[in-house]
């Protein structure tokens, strides 16, 4: 008899979220309404932010986030290529270019000489992935947008509840993702630590910021013009369909109230994994406990050791799945990818290559129970030994 198959990832829906979505479908305000302030200013307090701005996706975060920055036409924006597509995306949304830099072989977050590298008179911002949730070097990278008069928009979306310490503070003190750039996004697909199906966040410490994102998302339309009372009809500017619903925001809002208890399970997970997987020397695994950080784990990634190969990889994905178990490549690299086969520049990234032909992201949700976690690492390890 097959064993049950284990999903890749999983949302944690409770009966808590069922009857917050259910009052909301009671009411005649299904959006723009008090679920979407109350979850804005619960992220807002969370983060330690003034101002949130719920999105339909983390995508449209991202676009936003630029868009309120002028990033458009004729610029520049680095961004990882080891990351979702999404990010370079949002870039050519505007009309901005996106410009690759290689990552860090440890963190595989970007790498700050990679980022100073790749600066040219024509860049005006950078995206700081936060990437499965480890913290990149904001220290670093906030560092070299202020030389070099950057805006710095941190790719939060993986990366909900992680800190890393702030050592440009006297004294350091810790601050969570989302907290350092000009702005920051979180997103909510049902991949997420926490999820609102569809959904993202935008944070961000400028109140202009803030007002201009709040009409993008609403078409243009801001909450106050030269008249007595703004007409509904009112577009002061080219504006998007980007709002989220109040269902999202009221499921939203129930998942932020157990952040913590769904933070410290998929951590407990982790260690999980990394007791059993921990002795074998083909496996690199994440690193569980990093000083003056705390990881927000979204996904469980290993790498395989150098000696392995992309086909390697893929082969072993395969055995899994014929024994019911998914498994993801995180990340392909964006610059690889078929849609930017004309946006190729240059400079190399050997980094990102060769980590993206070896990673390996196993399943990994707050329901995942630990006969299933051995199954998947006796499954992994049977596969490593299958090797020809």
């Amino acid at each position: 008899m097959t064993a049950d198959p284990i999903p890749l990832s999983a949302p944690d829906i409770g009966d808590a979220e069922i009857e917050a979505v259910v009052a909301v479908l009671r009411t005649s305000r299904l959006s723009l309404g008090p679920q979407m302030e109350a979850f804005e200013h619960a992220m807002a307090a969370y983060i330690g932010v003034p101002h949130a701005i719920a999105v339909s996706s983390g995508t449209a975060g991202l676009h936003l986030a630029l868009l309120a920055h002028n990033i458009g036409p004729g610029d520049e924006v680095i961004v990882p290529s080891f990351t979702f597509i999404a990010v370079a995306n949002a870039v050519r949304y505007t009309g901005a270019h996106p410009v690759f830099a290689d990552i860090d072989a440890g963190s595989l977050n970007l790498s700050p000489a990679a980022v100073e590298a790749a600066i040219t008179p024509r860049t005006r911002a950078l995206i700081a992935a936060h990437t499965f949730g480890r913290p990149a070097d904001m220290p670093a990278l906030l560092d070299i947008a202020r030389r070099h008069n950057l805006i710095l928009i941190e790719d939060a979306c993986e990366a909900i509840g992680a800190e890393l310490a702030d050592s440009l503070a006297d004294p350091p003190d810790a601050r969570r993702a989302g907290s350092f750039g000009h702005a920051a996004v979180f997103a909510f697909y049902p991949n997420k630590q926490i999820t609102t199906g569809e959904g993202g966040m935008v944070v961000t410490s400028d109140a202009d910021i803030a007002r201009r994102i709040r009409a993008l998302r609403n078409h243009g339309r801001y909450e106050l013009n030269s008249r007595p009372e703004p007409s509904w009809l009112d577009h002061a500017e080219l504006g998007f369909n980007y709002r989220l619903s109040e269902m999202q925001c009221a499921l939203g809002l129930a998942q932020l109230q157990r952040l913590d208890a769904i933070l410290a399970r998929r951590a407990a997970i982790a260690r999980r994994y990394c007791q059993i997987l921990s002795i074998d020397p083909r496996l690199r695994l994440p690193t569980l406990e990093i000083p003056g950080q705390r990881l927000s784990w979204f996904v469980f990634v290993v790498r395989l050791a150098d000696a392995f190969t992309q086909a390697d990889r893929d082969r072993i994905t395969r055995a899994l799945a014929e024994q019911g178990i998914a498994t993801g490549r995180y990340f392909a690299p964006i610059h690889l990818q078929p849609a930017y086969a004309d946006r190729r520049r240059a400079m190399p990234l050997p980094v990102t290559e060769f980590a993206a032909a070896r990673t390996l992201a196993l399943p990994f949700f707050n329901r995942l129970r630990d006969d299933q976690i051995a199954r998947v690492a006796a499954a992994l390890q049977a596969a490593l030994d299958a090797r020809p």
